[in-house]
């Protein structure tokens, strides 16, 4: 099935393909997805800056097998969304306004379905949501599947972080990266048969 959309859409183009961003708007909250630290974090910061948005919110990841083994070890492990709060205070973001989200998420489904929780419980219309340049376009269409058109989720990708959309097949990381969206874009299509391994 990658092969598919790689011949398709063209290899060149796949890199591209990914890439989404939507017109920003005024907001309920800008949203930071987990992972990519620090760069979600800095776009969010930037948006919020220009005044988009009232609040930011993090999301928080589920506990993995790699961290409860450190716990075991009795060894600290600062979590994802302590280092998101970070950046967001260092680059001007006020304390009062970041708010990390109760429910943990393994996955961008479960991502959707706790801010579309929480946007429904602040009365909010639609929420920026700021992820990294290749996984625009899978949260785009996970936001599509799971919650439809309304509240609505307005699509950014981060501007600092490094990704060659034109010769993404040069770089193991972007690669990785390109393979992995593919694979989720094609569970998301086919209605998310394949689920995180339950207890990591």
């Amino acid at each position: 099935m990658v092969i598919v959309v790689v011949a398709a859409v063209g290899v060149g183009q796949v890199g591209q393909w990914l890439l989404v961003a939507d017109p920003l708007e005024r907001a309920r909250a800008i949203v930071v997805l987990s992972g990519r630290i620090p760069f979600r974090a800095m776009e969010a910061a930037s948006i919020y800056r220009d005044g988009w948005a009232p609040e930011v919110w993090i999301t928080r990841e589920t506990r993995s097998a790699g961290e409860k083994a450190l716990d075991k070890l009795g060894l600290s492990f600062v979590r994802g969304d302590t280092y998101n709060r970070e950046v967001l205070e260092r680059m001007g973001v006020p304390t009062g306004v970041i708010h990390v989200l109760d429910d943990a998420v393994d996955n961008t489904a479960q991502e959707v379905e706790v801010i579309a929780r929480e946007l429904s419980r602040t009365g909010g219309d639609r929420v920026i949501v700021v992820t990294s340049k290749p996984h625009t376009r899978r949260v785009r269409a996970t936001w599509r599947a799971l919650v439809g058109h309304a509240p609505r989720a307005i699509v950014r990708y981060t501007s600092e972080e490094p990704y060659d959309a034109r010769g993404w097949w040069r770089h193991t990381g972007d690669a990785l990266e390109v393979s992995r969206e593919v694979f989720g874009l094609m569970n998301v299509w086919a209605g998310f048969p394949v689920r995180p391994r339950s207890g990591g």
